[in-house]
């Protein structure tokens, strides 16, 4: 099912990778002690703007910065909508 949403100017639309439930040792991790993801995949990209032109797209896996974005909830889902400045690297 495609998304209805299309971010303005220099924005992008990302769905965060889960979480990590348990560690490599094979211990799991309580809901409350996991981190929140850094990386993602590009869901949704805006047209940009004259001064900035996208370099991100469709499909491209992110790593942004921890405390990047505005959280949002569309038809059940986490997302995250940040400026294309907020992503730090193409994967």
């Amino acid at each position: 099912m495609a998304l209805n949403i299309k971010p303005l100017s220099d924005r992008v639309l990302i769905e965060p990778v889960a979480a990590e439930t348990k560690t490599a040792s094979g211990i799991f991790i309580p809901d409350t002690a996991k981190e929140k993801p850094q990386k993602g995949t590009v869901v949704a990209v805006g047209n940009g703007t004259k001064e900035h032109i996208m370099t991100v797209k469709i499909g491209d896996s992110v790593l942004y910065g921890k405390y990047a974005g505005t959280e949002l909830k569309l038809e059940g889902k986490d997302y995250l909508i940040m400026r294309e400045d907020d992503i730090l690297a193409i994967i």
